[in-house]
């Protein structure tokens, strides 16, 4: 997430920078330079704006849960902790589950399999 995505979801969330900083956990001085680019956004924050994304009113449910929409094969599925505390909706959400063919070694990588999936991408429309 870069300071203009992340300034963008902040105003879609309807917040101020003094509303967003004591949700995402941080100070109003740490989301002012996240906006302006002086500080990159640490994957905890990433994680919580992108948990408030997806929990705002009016984002588009999925249906079904991912590995459904996915066709997981059952030798896969029971080691995915998505499946495992059905979580199917925030599958992107749940670190160790195997998306990309793999288990993502951190949350930068995840969030690159994830951004291009039918299941996060709601996440992201405006």
């Amino acid at each position: 997430m870069d300071s203009k995505e992340f300034k963008k979801f902040r105003k879609r969330l309807n917040r101020t920078q003094k509303d967003i900083a004591p949700l995402l956990g941080v100070s109003i001085k740490a989301v002012h330079s996240y906006e302006q680019g002086w500080r990159n956004i640490p994957p905890y924050v990433e994680r919580k704006m992108l948990f408030f994304m997806s929990r705002r009113d009016g984002i588009q449910k999925i249906s079904r849960p991912c590995w459904v929409i996915k066709k997981c094969h059952p030798s896969i599925k029971v080691h995915c902790p998505a499946w495992q505390f059905d979580s199917g909706g925030l599958c992107w959400f749940v670190n160790g589950n195997f998306c990309c063919g793999k288990v993502c070694k951190d949350w930068e990588a995840k969030m690159k399999c994830c951004r291009s999936c039918e299941i996060f991408k709601p996440v992201l429309q405006t």
